[in-house]
């Protein structure tokens, strides 16, 4: 989410995004946290402010609003958002499945484990090139981010050792071994990975 060089685009439209301040950002990012379910605006306002200010409900509704005019900018007054609707007490976020990282990731590590390894290792491979650092990075101390962050970090560390695995299997050990390496040394905890590392070294 850099600031823009262009103008506003549609989430999923490969663009940048003009959100707004700090707090438009985290509104995005705590509604894709939801992965599709309603979010209170009770539970919004608990989650961006440890001690909620006065006019913090009518704070989150103005940042909503600034959110929809920045993911659709074309939609015409009063008429309904299809991305950031409201139901019932609360907000949802409905982008396309492909247009948040984190998901498409998921979704790729998922379809490599139903193929064989000469399949999953590129699949993985390219999986991997689109991580970009720590998920959630703009909201350290938030804790809302905290149990995605953690499921996020995990599934990145299982999409490493399965993709050195598939390597392994399909004849490229030499290949695995480097980025084993550097994962064992990062990561010293993870016995699958030096049970690769292993099996790596003595196949290559």
């Amino acid at each position: 989410m850099a600031p823009p060089r262009h103008r506003p685009a549609p989430l999923g439209a490969g663009l940048p995004v003009r959100l707004g301040g700090p707090r438009h950002r985290e509104v995005v990012a705590r509604l894709l946290v939801a992965r599709r379910r309603v979010v209170p605006v009770d539970r919004l306002v608990t989650d961006l402010w440890e001690e909620p200010p006065p006019g913090a409900t009518g704070a989150v509704r103005t940042f909503v609003a600034g959110v929809r005019r920045a993911l659709e900018p074309g939609r015409r007054l009063r008429t309904p958002s299809r991305l950031l609707a409201t139901e019932g007490p609360g907000y949802v976020l409905r982008p396309a499945p492909g247009a948040v990282d984190a998901w498409h990731f998921e979704a790729e590590v998922a379809r490599a484990a139903g193929l064989a390894p000469a399949d999953a290792a590129p699949v993985l491979d390219a999986a991997l090139a689109t991580w970009r650092g720590p998920a959630y990075a703009d909201f350290p101390g938030a804790r809302w981010a905290h149990a995605e962050r953690a499921r996020l970090a995990e599934l990145r560390l299982h999409a490493v050792e399965r993709r050195a695995d598939a390597l392994i299997r399909s004849g490229a050990s030499r290949e695995a071994v480097w980025d084993l390496d550097a994962h064992v040394a990062e990561h010293p905890w993870r016995e699958d990975g030096w049970h690769l590392l292993a099996t790596a070294l003595l196949r290559s």
